[in-house]
């Protein structure tokens, strides 16, 4: 699976299988992301970064650093420290993904904006 930012100055590529997708409401997701974070995840064996010219890293937490483009601003990873994974924004995959959003994490942190159905 290909991805990338909005002026393509990060692209990746991720083999299969990722995991479906998480919601994740906290408030540092809701703030880089601008709503909230939905993202799939993959072992970084199976992953590849094939530009990065633009790609930033920001520290965000203790726990984890995120990625984005410098140029244009597109949020794309959020990388656990320590975990041999990297989240990937669902929304920078191109094509069809047969991704599902699987769970809505913290959603004690959620915007007051928005609700998330129930079945």
């Amino acid at each position: 699976m290909r991805g990338g930012c909005l002026c393509g100055q990060v692209r990746f590529e991720a083999d299969a299988p990722l995991r479906d997708v998480v919601a994740c409401h906290c408030t540092q997701c809701r703030k880089t992301s601008g709503h909230f974070w939905a993202a799939t995840s993959v072992p970084h064996d199976r992953f590849r970064l094939t530009e990065s010219t633009g790609l930033r890293w920001f520290q965000s937490s203790d726990i984890a650093r995120r990625g984005f483009c410098g140029t244009c601003g597109s949020s794309l990873f959020w990388e656990p420290v320590g975990e041999n994974r990297i989240s990937i924004a669902a929304g920078a995959l191109e094509g069809p993904t047969a991704l599902k959003i699987i769970e809505n994490s913290c959603l004690e942190d959620k915007g007051d904006y928005y609700d998330i159905p129930t079945a």
